[in-house]
């Protein structure tokens, strides 16, 4: 796929028409990243904004015992260092490649000489940040008011509504990777994965999982603790 018609799929650049997409496209790198390397590290500087072109990445932080808390799970199509091209501050976190993975890069310049060229490109970055900053609170509601099921219901149903908002959970979610995301240990994510299973909430085949019952995890993740 060229590079124009990649960016055509992302947020970000979507609502720009066929000649300001092909500027970003002529703007951009492509870098390939090994399984397990770590594409940047939290506090470095910011200069680039990063699209995931092939694999996945993860967003984590990691605490000064080695504990290890993923803010985000990025596949194709998603982007991070946005907020890098607003206020020229650092890295807020580690990002680390979950596999093989391609990323297209476009430094802050580039960036912002076509934010100045065209008042559309800034519109669609804000409206780009007003959605992750609405994600970002539904996330801390869930993690401070949820028990352990509600957060992974609310976890699975997110994940299912970004995967075109279909049953199946397009990126592969391990035990491990979900009890970062939520602050528990892996051993309780399985047991409630288990129990969701057995209650017809969730279909899980071949490490893939599939929402079977929305109305179910929607309940769940609307309680309180």
């Amino acid at each position: 796929m060229e590079t124009a018609h990649f960016l055509r799929t992302v947020p970000l650049f979507a609502r720009l028409d066929d000649a300001e997409l092909q500027r970003f496209a002529d703007l951009t790198r492509e870098k390939n990243y090994p399984k397990g390397s770590v594409i940047v590290f939290e506090d470095d500087p910011g200069d680039s904004l990063f699209i995931v072109r092939e694999g996945r990445v993860k967003v984590v932080l990691i605490g000064e015992d080695g504990r290890e808390v993923i803010l985000g799970v990025l596949g194709v199509g998603e982007y991070f260092g946005e907020l890098s091209l607003i206020d020229d501050q650092p890295r807020s976190a580690h990002v680390i490649a979950m596999e093989e993975t391609t990323l297209c890069v476009l430094r802050r310049e580039d960036f912002r000489r076509r934010v100045e060229a065209n008042a559309s490109v800034a519109w669609s970055l804000l409206v780009e940040l007003s959605r992750r900053l609405r994600r970002a609170d539904g996330k801390i509601h869930g993690l401070a008011l949820l028990d352990v099921p509600g957060r992974i219901a609310r976890l699975l149903l997110d994940f299912a509504q970004e995967s075109n908002g279909g049953e199946a959970i397009d990126k592969p979610l391990t035990h491990q990777t979900i009890a970062h995301m939520i602050g528990a240990s892996r051993e309780t994510v399985s047991r409630t994965i288990r129990e969701f299973q057995i209650q017809g909430l969730i279909r899980v085949e071949r490490r893939r999982i599939s929402v079977a019952n929305r109305p179910g995890l929607k309940q769940l993740a609307q309680a309180r603790v």
